[in-house]
């Protein structure tokens, strides 16, 4: 891999344009007017910007969503998701304050297929806690300033790219022969309240090209930190039935209960370094070739301070005379005793993205010729073992006291007998360091040939691609069991310290624990992680959580466009059908008793994705669409893997199953749009897409040597889903205003979806949801931006969604409905320097979990406000 230091890193600021459907492509039928001629000329970069989303939504020849850069150097939010947030129909899930994943019209992140400059690109994965994920892209490792446009596609093509039920998501960084010779210079600083923490964040973007124009370099770098902290109250579920039998308290059946409960404080350390280089040449108007190179390595240290507390140990159960029902939850009541454990879980986490792409291109008269290649390696894992999740924990058992009554927004009462300060209260639990290293590599080739012709067809192109990725994952669990009843005072004064915060989740009311001991990890590691344990043989364990799994992936596809004139209306579009080929091996060690046996498991999938788009100018501001697709998802990487991994903490394990075939869907859509200005656009449309071969969770009770029984969690295929909505969006700058009020404008967009399906969580009946699904979502932006001075202040909000099916005895999970009320303005001092402030979660909302009933809780999330402010010079 490249020394990342030695790639210099791109600035490029990418400002939000709109939430509306605009084009990748330009059309050559049924383009937009010119402009009239008393046409009021638009000033500022956010309307320069604006106007250009609304002009490129014009000549679409499919549906695309599409943001695109006010300007080098000024993008205003902290990354790619971010900016995607405004984008009707697109929502984003920011934990710890930062957004990291994209959910596209209710489909949740593993549904989107994420390309970079139309390529292909490795995923990074979740490492910090052991979850691994799958085909979900990490939007943090694209620095925004790199980006000059990002496009959503939702009616596809033929010749794209196959991947996604959600949306093609397409992200374009800048190219030395689009900017010229510039060079910007971007200087911030990151302040985040929680932790009252200014970190640096430096950008260096120059462009430089030939006199004639025919050949130019771009290079770039970035150095960006923050410091985070997240207070959050978390509940790991509700059980049925737990206290039913009468040695647990005799309640009736039929009764929910909550399971292990833990009040922490997540806290993070990030630097990431970035660099970008692009060179193109373009000797003559017919041919060009250009070379992308993209680097990024992200280093997050990881601390996390929590209290577990475990009212469903094993052989716990309810005094008599003070269980508390309401409905069929038991909200209150007294344990005989459970388990408090002092946790402190630390990891270093290392994430690098490295991807090379090379583009070459012909256009000769009717014929078109063109050829790409990309290679780009995803590795996340731990630069040392000692780092890799180290868990340090110590216990006692006392009786406990909950009461929550007050509902999922408050702290319940959670209260013992004993002290969680006091270190003598404390016996040692076992250790656990857990390394994992997960290595993505993706090869991505193509080649297309198009030739235009006359007539009703009015262009025909073919191509093909071949798509190779393999993912290896590895984990193993070292875990050192003390003796029992180890007081923890045996490892001296120095492996424990009282809690560094005092003011946990300040401003929610209730009676929780909000101060308790915690260890300290180096104690331990140096206590527990001896070489003999380190260079201990793999486990069992260790050989099940670990897999490789390899796709080989053929494509190809013909498509063809059209043009006609219906009576007085030019109507144009595209149809096309693509094949896809997918051989899939995937390979883990299957165990029986203490005998491990490595297994591959091959696996076939060939489709077929037929596609339809259509465009009729109604009028020359008004443009009508329909589409229809057919469209697949493979399934998720680690679903799909033969692997079986064990919790640490609790009777429960996740697995995979070879046998998952795609989900698959066939989409429509329609939409019309007007544009009464060139900054104006009001437009609508509606979608339904019709899902098969839905997975979902399954979930069974196993006995695994060494642990007993336990519930394991996997995938099967099974059930339909059905979801359909429409989208309306606005956007509009108030051009025919007296000066200054000229620079006024604003856009805002409003999506509902709603969704029919019928599948099974273990025995679990689940009804017309979807995991990751708002019903309603919105968002609203007020800007001015004239002269020196541009301001904008936007809201974005989610309706509540389902974030977990739960299972036979455990209750399913919701995220509560939230908004984010972000705001940015900046003063141009010069025609070279403008000064900035940005603000993120202005109104410091919290973020919310529950279960079924809202009188189950679940989570409650604090990030605070991050605030950036600095100066932006251009030469």
């Amino acid at each position: 891999m490249l020394p990342l230091s030695r790639l210099l890193r791109a600035t490029t600021s990418l400002a939000l344009v709109t939430a509306m459907p605009v084009a990748a492509h330009a059309q050559t039928s049924g383009g937009a007017p010119e402009a009239e001629a008393d046409e009021i000329v638009v000033n500022g970069t956010y309307a320069r910007s604006l106007s250009a989303a609304i002009e490129t939504k014009r000549r679409a020849d499919h549906g695309v969503d599409s943001i695109s850069s006010t300007d080098i150097g000024k993008f205003p939010t902290q990354n790619v998701a971010e900016a995607l947030q405004l984008v009707p129909g697109v929502a984003i899930t920011r934990p710890r304050g930062e957004g990291l994943y994209v959910s596209v019209r209710g489909l949740g992140p593993q549904f989107q297929n994420t390309l970079l400059n139309g390529r292909s690109v490795a995923l990074n994965d979740l490492i910090e806690n052991g979850g691994a994920q799958g085909r979900q892209f990490r939007f943090e490792m694209l620095p925004a300033e790199f980006t000059s446009s990002i496009d959503v596609v939702k009616t596809p093509t033929a010749d794209m790219t196959e991947g996604a039920l959600g949306g093609n998501i397409d992200v374009k960084t800048f190219r030395p022969l689009d900017i010229g010779n510039t060079t910007t210079l971007n200087l911030r600083g990151t302040y985040t309240t929680q932790t009252e923490k200014v970190k640096p964040n430096a950008t260096v973007l120059t462009s430089a090209t030939t006199a004639d124009g025919t050949f130019g370099i771009l290079a770039g770098a970035q150095y960006w930190g923050k410091a985070v902290r997240n207070d959050r109250f978390m509940n790991f579920g509700w059980l049925l039935n737990r206290y039913t039998a009468s040695s647990a308290g005799g309640l009736p059946t039929g009764i929910y209960s909550p399971t292990r409960t833990r009040p922490t404080v997540e806290t993070e350390d990030r630097k990431r370094i970035s660099g970008i280089v692009s060179a193109q040449w373009r000797p003559t108007a017919e041919l060009e070739t250009v070379l992308d190179v993209i680097a990024t390595r992200l280093d997050v240290a990881y601390d996390e301070f929590g209290l577990d507390i475990y009212p469903d140990d094993s052989g716990t159960s309810v005094v008599p005379g003070t269980a508390v029902i309401e409905g069929d939850t038991l909200v209150a009541a007294t344990i005989n005793r459970a388990r408090f454990m002092a946790s402190r879980e630390y990891s270093l986490n290392r994430h690098e993205l490295l991807t090379v792409g090379l583009k070459q291109s012909w256009n000769r008269d009717r014929w078109h010729l063109g050829a790409s290649a990309n290679w780009s390696s995803a590795h996340s894992f731990h630069p040392d073992y000692r780092e890799g999740t180290v868990r340090s924990r110590a216990f006692f058992n006392a009786p406990l006291t909950y009461d929550a009554r007050g509902g999922y927004k408050v702290l319940p009462t959670f209260t013992t007998t004993v002290d969680p300060t006091d270190p003598a209260s404390y016996a040692l639990f076992p250790f656990n360091i857990a390394p994992k290293d997960s290595k993505d590599r993706d090869v991505y080739t193509r080649a297309d040939i198009g030739y235009d012709m006359g007539g009703f067809l009015t262009k025909l192109s073919a191509g093909g691609e071949y798509h190779w990725r393999k993912r290896d994952y590895f984990r193993r669990d070292y875990n050192v069991n003390p003796a029992a009843n180890t007081p923890l005072t045996s490892l001296g004064s120095g492996a424990y310290e009282a809690m560094p915060f005092d003011d946990f989740l300040k401003n929610v009311s209730g009676n929780a624990p909000r101060n308790w001991l915690v260890p300290v990890t180096s104690a331990y590691v140096n206590a527990f992680f001896t070489p003999a344990v380190e260079n201990g043989a793999l486990t069992l364990g260790d050989r099940r959580s670990s897999f490789v799994t390899t796709e080989k992936i053929a494509a190809a596809y013909v498509r063809a466009d059209y043009g006609f004139d219906a009576g007085t209306v030019p109507v144009s579009g595209n149809v096309g059908v693509r094949y896809v080929h997918t051989d899939q091996v995937a390979s883990g060690t299957l165990t029986s008793g203490n005998t491990a046996t490595p297994a591959s498991f091959p696996k076939t999938f060939a489709n077929w994705l037929p596609s339809f788009n259509l465009r009729a100018d109604l009028t020359p501001t008004i443009v009508g669409r329909l589409a229809a697709s057919r469209v697949l998802t493979r399934p998720n990487v680690t679903d799909s893997a033969p692997r079986i991994t064990v919790s640490t903490d609790a009777p429960t394990a996740s697995g995979g199953n070879p046998q998952l075939v795609p989900f698959l869907a066939t989409q429509f859509d329609g939409s019309l749009e007007w544009y009464f200005t060139r900054t104006g656009m009001l437009s609508g449309a509606i979608f339904y897409k019709a899902m098969d071969d839905y997975i979902t969770q399954q979930n069974t009770e196993i006995t695994i040597p060494g642990r007993g029984l336990v519930r394991l969690s996997t995938q099967v295929n099974g059930g339909d889903a059905k979801v359909y909505g429409a989208e309306i969006a606005y956007s509009q700058v108030f051009s025919f205003l007296p000066a200054p009020l000229d620079g006024l404008g604003v856009q805002g967009s409003y999506t509902h979806t709603s969704v029919k399906a019928d599948y099974t969580a273990g025995s679990r009946a689940i009804r017309d949801q979807l995991i990751g699904l708002s019903k309603n979502s919105f968002n609203l932006v007020g800007f001015y931006d004239k002269g020196p001075i541009a301001a904008r202040l936007s809201y974005v909000w989610r309706d509540k969604y389902l974030s977990s099916t739960g299972s036979t005895v455990q209750a399913p999970t919701y995220v509560d409905a939230f908004g984010s009320l972000d705001g940015n303005f900046s003063v141009r001092a010069t025609e070279q320097v403008t000064f900035s402030l940005e603000g993120i979660n202005l109104a410091g909302a919290r973020q919310y979990t529950f279960n079924d009933s809202q009188a189950r809780f679940g989570e409650i999330n604090y990030y605070g406000r991050t605030i950036l402010f600095g100066v932006r010079a251009a030469f």
